[in-house]
């Protein structure tokens, strides 16, 4: 869900604003009176949406009013969520990742206007201006100019971290440098490495040492092992005809500061208490004040320019630095994996409120709608709106228009009469691309198999129609079904759609 997921939930926090009537301030007795009624709409919400698990907290003026969890760690096993138990929290990684890097701009080892191009050797974009001027803000707040996409396919396909941002030299930056936002999880990645690099350590080992260790947040990790280890952990569920269903395992290792943290309700209760106390924490000042209050501040708005009201930000919706930034001075953050991984933070920093949510399925709004009907209830009393079916009905739709990306030939009426292949050796060969890499055809036992970078994965051809292909391909970025390969023996040429969205995706044959 890396497409959609951040500007969705801007969407919903902006269409709970509108509702509200006679907004009241948070206070100690409106919270505990909202915790009594959360704890059955929890349950009712995961009874109604079928979701495994869910853990949820309450911050509120410094203390850990509420911390529990409901549910299963994984479907068909008797072990319970409970606050301990480890998430993958996927973007919910984001503004965990700018803590850490604002404890380095508050210790003056890093700037957030260091430029990427005087820190890491080598680094490149496709635009020599851009690469000579983006920044650590830049990348951290989407305003590189790259697409959204970027570095997703690799990702999916296998590529190491490194491979990947070396490669997006090769992507076109079609957004305006400064100007309009572009949520990248590889450009955010970009950002948060290379103050990593200037500081002499990897980006994981920065995370412990920076700001897990100092928080005693001992079940969080920036390494998909660390998670894969623990005992008490939530599996991922993917919602299959709305039934949930235990099948993937989601390694992010690649854009861990983008999205691959893995903690508790616990832990990150912690780190919602440090993020409303500006950097206080047990009675210490651990990360300066000013460096955590400028990931809270508006750095690039949202949302498309009306040209009617130039220099205004339409919705009030604007990213900081790892968060999303409402214009009542509130800030979010969802995560999500389609594998099947949700979760969400909500922070009224000037009320010293927060809540987060983590649940182990597919995005179905479950995280937020807890979040925002909670603030609903301390706000005003009651929910403004049944946050529930208005997500969940807007989720399906961004998972139908993101699926439907490239052609899913699953879904497709089959041709009423077809023409046959060529003889399977007219497709056999290796075939390259720039960005994407090497792949090779080969016809095996009869078969024709496709091989795909960077490690070779198997994938069977079935014949569709004349020279066109299809494999059966799950991934983050394109979902589940069969994907074409489309020939043109003649040229010496094979497109892969699939991965189409991100880049030109012509792979061209060098040897039979």
């Amino acid at each position: 869900m890396r497409k959609w997921i951040s500007s969705f939930l801007c969407l919903v926090w902006f269409l709970s604003l509108a509702a509200a009537q006679e907004k009241t301030a948070a206070s100690m007795e409106r919270v505990k009176a909202a915790i009594a009624e959360l704890e059955p709409y929890i349950r009712a919400s995961l009874a109604k949406t079928k979701v495994p698990g869910v853990a949820v907290a309450v911050v509120y003026d410094d203390q850990v009013l509420f911390l529990r969890g409901y549910g299963l760690r994984k479907l068909g096993e008797p072990a319970e969520v409970d606050p301990d138990t480890v998430f993958e929290i996927a973007s919910f990684s984001k503004p965990v990742a700018s803590t850490i890097v604002a404890s380095l701009v508050g210790e003056g080892k890093v700037s957030w206007d260091d430029r990427i191009a005087d820190l890491e050797p080598g680094f490149a974009l496709s635009n020599p201006e851009t690469t000579r001027q983006v920044t650590i803000r830049d990348f951290l707040s989407h305003r590189s100019g790259l697409a959204t996409e970027s570095g997703d396919l690799l990702e999916d396909l296998g590529y190491s971290r490194p491979d990947i941002l070396y490669r997006m030299r090769y992507l076109p930056l079609p957004g305006q440098f400064r100007k309009s936002y572009a949520y990248s999880n590889f450009g955010y990645t970009t950002g948060a490495v290379a103050a990593a690099t200037k500081v002499g350590k990897t980006w994981e080992q920065l995370a412990e040492e920076q700001l897990y260790a100092r928080l005693g947040m001992n079940a969080t990790s920036s390494r998909f092992s660390d998670y894969e280890n623990r005992s008490n952990k939530a599996a991922l569920h993917y919602m299959r005809d709305g039934e949930p269903v235990n099948w993937f395992v989601r390694e992010a290792d690649a854009e861990s500061p983008a999205g691959g943290v893995s903690s508790s309700a616990r832990d990150l209760a912690q780190w919602v208490r440090l993020q409303l106390a500006r950097g206080q924490w047990e009675g210490k000042q651990l990360i300066d004040a000013a460096a955590i209050e400028e990931t809270h501040k508006a750095q690039i708005c949202r949302n498309p320019p009306d040209p009617a009201k130039p220099g205004e930000c339409p919705g009030g919706q604007y990213y900081g630095l790892g968060w999303d930034v409402n214009a009542d001075g509130t800030v979010a953050h969802s995560g999500a994996f389609l594998e099947g991984s949700a979760t969400a933070v909500y922070l009224s920093p000037q009320e010293n409120l927060g809540i987060l949510a983590l649940t182990n399925a597919t995005p179905m709004g479950l995280p937020e709608s807890i979040c925002l009907h909670f603030l609903d209830l301390v706000h005003y009393g009651k929910a403004q709106r049944d946050y529930l079916t208005l997500v969940n009905g807007l989720f399906k739709q961004m998972i139908e228009q993101w699926q439907g990306a490239s052609p899913n030939y699953a879904t497709l009426p089959r041709p009423k009469t077809t023409t046959p292949a060529k003889a399977l050796s007219a497709y056999a060969g290796t075939y390259t691309n720039e960005y994407f890499g090497t792949l090779t055809v080969s016809v095996e036992q009869n078969r024709l198999i496709l091989r795909l970078p960077p490690r070779g994965a198997y994938y069977e051809l079935t014949h569709w129609d004349a020279d066109t292909f299809t494999y059966y391909f799950a991934s983050e970025s394109t979902g589940l079904g069969r994907r074409g390969a489309k020939f043109s023996p003649a040229k010496g040429e094979v497109l892969i759609e699939n991965l189409a969205p991100e880049h030109e995706s012509v792979f061209r044959r060098v040897a039979r």
